[in-house]
């Protein structure tokens, strides 16, 4: 009877030790994960008892908060102009995870950053009040290049060389975040832009990397410079016309049969778009050195924080030399972003400088106090200024006589390059509308650097290019920037 005793005891006891180690472990190691699951509504119901803070463009407030009708979620985010700022903003939502800047700064917004702890609220345990997320976003750039997006599927960027602040994130179709944020209608809106074949979701100005076209001769030719395979975009080239590359017979051709595009130099490939001359300078460069190049500008960079993350742009490897030729012209597999494509023409635009983008400059809590200021952005040197300035030369020539005249604005120095990139096998579908460039107030000195994809339009096919499309979104954000 002892010895049966004994055992149950034991037994109980060892019960009672495994209930005591999984309580703990739970408290003290799942405790932290149970708490931030985005399933445990408790969170919900935390962040939704009082106003979040507020995201801020020049000086007001782009979103707001609501008291609810019942329920146990108090408050719901609101937003002004929604669709106007949906790529820069994101959404908060009582229902779905928060995205972009709601998403990044979530913490400011909801009072939990341990920077807006104070000693009085930690001795009351008074809630502490959110903080403000400030942008840099201009609010005439950001109007002018959704208005020229209007009815079109693409994505537009425009950024201040200089201080690499974004000062426009555009993305069309957009939507209006308020039909995310309600949990009792949340469900309904989400099922509606998922169905949406267009993907107003989509964050096409940094998450929807596609072939770049034309717009990635820039990179070409910044290589073919820095390398010393040419020494001034005014040298003739060695670039028969037309070039098949080693190890195929498939010709790489021009679009313009009549343009001067055998042997002809950086300039005149640029103004003419000559796939002959940067699918051939590809190809004596090698993948190598013009991944690096790229590389150097911001392509394959899985990091790239604007605070919000961006998809990469990407430049191949292991290609053969029919493929390094077809990647010269920014076609193959090269992809990139309008915020990429930015960079480079930002980058040149400041003497090869690239001042790191971000479309935020402080945070501050209830009172305006700044808790942190992006005032020294990481600052790159990409090519040398003596290689900027003869691609500006360049950029500028295709501008003013080249592929990009729709660019052309009165009392500024406008320097681009078109892009018409092939979608779909064979180009069975609508090519893609890119342009790429930087524009100086003649009386100011001010820059903006601005970057513009056009992936689906109205247009006839056979109207499709870089200059009709989307250059003059550009002029019309160049010209609000710099008025």
């Amino acid at each position: 009877m002892n010895n049966t005793i004994r055992r149950a005891s034991v037994f109980t006891l060892l019960l009672v030790l495994a209930l005591l180690v999984r309580a703990t472990w739970v408290q003290f190691y799942d405790g932290q994960a149970l708490a931030e699951d985005t399933n445990n509504r408790r969170n919900a119901i935390e962040t939704y008892s009082r106003p979040l803070g507020n995201i801020i463009v020049a000086g007001d407030s782009i979103t707001g908060s609501a008291r609810t009708k019942g329920g146990d979620l108090a408050y719901k985010r609101t937003y002004k102009q929604g669709e106007l700022y949906a790529a820069v903003t994101g959404y908060a939502s009582q229902a779905y995870a928060p995205t972009l800047l709601e998403g990044v700064y979530k913490d400011v917004l909801n009072g939990t950053d341990p920077r807006l702890q104070t000693v009085l609220n930690t001795i009351t345990g008074k809630h502490t009040e959110p903080g403000d997320v400030v942008t840099t976003v201009d609010p005439a750039v950001q109007k002018a290049g959704y208005a020229a997006l209007a009815g079109k599927k693409g994505g537009a960027i425009a950024i201040d060389p200089k201080t690499g602040k974004i000062l426009a994130m555009v993305s069309t179709p957009s939507y209006d975040p308020t039909e995310l944020t309600d949990a009792n209608t949340a469900g309904k809106g989400w099922t509606q832009l998922n169905k949406d074949g267009d993907k107003p979701l989509v964050n096409r100005a940094m998450r929807q990397p596609l072939p770049p076209g034309s717009t990635f001769k820039l990179v070409v030719a910044a290589a073919a410079l820095e390398n010393g395979l040419y020494s001034d975009v005014d040298e003739h080239t060695d670039s028969p016309d037309p070039y098949t590359p080693p190890g195929t017979t498939r010709v790489l051709v021009n679009e313009n049969k009549a343009a001067p595009c055998g042997n002809a130099s950086i300039r005149v490939a640029l103004e003419y778009s000559c796939n002959n001359v940067f699918g051939h300078m590809a190809v004596q460069l090698g993948q190598d050195k013009v991944r690096a190049m790229a590389e150097k500008f911001g392509f394959d960079d899985d990091k790239l924080d604007v605070p919000a993350r961006a998809y990469a742009s990407v430049y191949p490897k292991d290609m053969d030399q029919p493929q390094t030729a077809y990647s010269g012209i920014g076609q193959f597999d090269v992809t990139a972003t309008p915020l990429q494509m930015a960079m480079v023409s930002s980058a040149i635009a400041n003497d090869g400088e690239l001042v790191s983008p971000h479309m935020v400059s402080q945070i501050t809590d209830s009172g305006g106090e700044v808790l942190d200021d992006d005032g020294h952005p990481k600052t790159t040197q990409v090519v040398s200024s003596h290689t900027a300035e003869l691609l500006r030369s360049a950029m500028e020539s295709v501008v003013k006589d080249g592929t990009g005249t729709n660019a052309l604005i009165d009392g500024v120095t406008v320097g681009g390059k078109t892009g018409t990139a092939q979608h779909g096998e064979n180009n069975s579908k609508t090519p893609y509308a890119w342009f790429t460039s930087y524009g100086r107030s003649d009386s100011t000195g001010k820059e903006v650097a601005v970057a513009v994809l056009v992936e689906q339009s109205d247009a006839a096919r056979s109207e499709v290019s870089g200059n009709g499309l989307a250059a003059p979104v550009a002029k019309a954000m160049m010209k609000a920037a710099l008025k």
